[in-house]
């Protein structure tokens, strides 16, 4: 009765811990819930959002129309006193208005290079977003790596553990001596540190993938999960570049610069054109010609003399900018391609090494190691090739997942160098 007692009394504490555990710990984060937060929570992606919105304001000025000028003119004040001097009352107040009509269509020009430059912004941003994703995706697959080694790492520490329990009874019986039983335990050492350096790049890769979530989450209740594993097969090389050249917003960015410099070119020639300002005035006063008018209004016209074309600079330089940012155009294709082609081989080295390390290394180290065990455990082999043998599959294991994280990584430039996400 008083075991039972104990058992229960020691039980409490243990539900009661394991239920504070589970209530702390956050459920893992899926890739789309990872680059959803980032979207949301960058601070450096919001400032570039900002650029957007000033832009856009910038429409609505540019395409204001000019205001009305309004004057008042006064006329008569009396200088000489002569015989009755009276200054004011001779005064005639003449109001106006006057107004510049712009001619070629400046203002709806000005609108359109307004809208132009905020395409070239909105591109502008889809380019910065992808690089920064790339990084984001980057920081993902090492947080999957980091724990796919750290699993590794326990399976490892777990299975000699297993072993030094075997030889442990192997040498309470006598059949295994002293030395042979010291070198497997000091063995262990080497699956400590593997486990602790584990521990250590797992915190590692998530600090660096919270810092670009600008999220203050503790490492122990942050975590993400995700698929850890290749395709075996990549379509043609150049659909992917087709891919890139309809989806890459660098290049969209270049294009669009092109029509902002044809626009900023036709500007530039309708303002060298002259502009007429209107203007219309009343006044209180009898005309010259007829001194029976008190009430009178009069109208002007007045047109700047284009002696000389204060604007050709302008217009050459645009015209300038127009070729210079074709050619811009042709250098991001050409960057398109190299970056699609670089991504390409580096998947197609990391698949022609994964292929044979899935199908045959694998699978070989592991028979080769549960062989050499049995043999070592029967005394078929020496305790220099059990420990040989579980080296080879431990550091070819660790192979194995390092070449899934650089195949992930290189998918992550694939996307990047396309422009969106086509490989998970």
């Amino acid at each position: 009765m008083k075991r039972r007692s104990l058992s229960v009394r020691f039980l409490f504490p243990l539900f009661g811990a394991l239920l504070v555990s589970r209530a702390g710990a956050q459920t893992p984060m899926t890739w789309q819930q990872v680059k959803d937060r980032f979207a949301q929570a960058n601070p450096v992606l919001k400032a570039s959002q900002a650029n957007i919105e000033e832009s856009r304001a910038a429409e609505i000025t540019a395409y204001l129309r000019p205001n009305p000028q309004f004057s008042l003119s006064a006329d008569g004040l009396q200088l000489n006193r002569g015989d009755a001097w009276r200054p004011l009352s001779g005064i005639v107040e003449t109001p106006g208005i006057s107004y510049l009509h712009e001619r070629q269509e400046k203002r709806e020009l000005r609108r359109d290079q307004a809208k132009a430059s905020t395409a070239v912004a909105e591109s502008t941003y889809l380019d910065q977003e992808r690089n920064l994703v790339f990084n984001l995706r980057g920081a993902f697959v090492q947080v999957l790596q980091a724990k796919a080694v750290m699993q590794n790492a326990q399976e490892n520490l777990a299975y000699w553990d297993k072993e030094l329990g075997v030889q442990r009874e192997r040498f309470h019986a006598g059949d295994l001596a002293q030395v042979d039983l010291n070198r497997m335990e000091l063995q262990r050492v080497q699956f400590e540190a593997d486990f602790e350096s584990a521990t250590v790049n797992l915190r590692t890769a998530k600090i660096q993938l919270l810092m670009l979530l600008n999220d203050r989450t503790p490492i122990d209740k942050f975590d993400v999960t995700g698929t850890f594993d290749f395709a075996d097969e990549l379509k043609p090389l150049e659909d992917y570049r087709n891919l890139a050249m309809e989806a890459r917003p660098d290049l969209k960015a270049a294009m669009q610069s092109v029509a902002l410099a044809k626009v900023a070119h036709q500007l530039a020639v309708a303002n060298g054109s002259t502009d007429p300002t209107f203007s219309v005035w009343y006044s209180h006063n009898p005309s010259f010609a007829n001194s029976f008018a008190n009430e009178t209004m009069g109208g002007s016209v007045s047109i700047p003399l284009r002696l000389f074309d204060r604007n050709q600079g302008e217009k050459a330089r645009t015209q300038i900018d127009i070729a210079r940012n074709e050619r811009l155009v042709e250098a991001n294709q050409s960057q398109i391609f190299s970056d699609v082609d670089s991504a390409y081989w580096v998947m197609v080295q990391s698949l022609n090494l994964l292929k044979p390390y899935k199908n045959k290394y694998l699978p070989l180290a592991t028979d080769v190691r549960d062989r050499v065990t049995f043999a070592y455990q029967n005394g078929g082999a020496s305790l220099l090739d059990f420990l040989d043998a579980e080296k080879s599959y431990r550091d070819t294991r660790l192979a194995y997942l390092n070449l899934i994280g650089s195949y992930l990584t290189a998918a992550a430039q694939m996307n990047m160098a396309i422009g969106r996400e086509i490989l998970q």
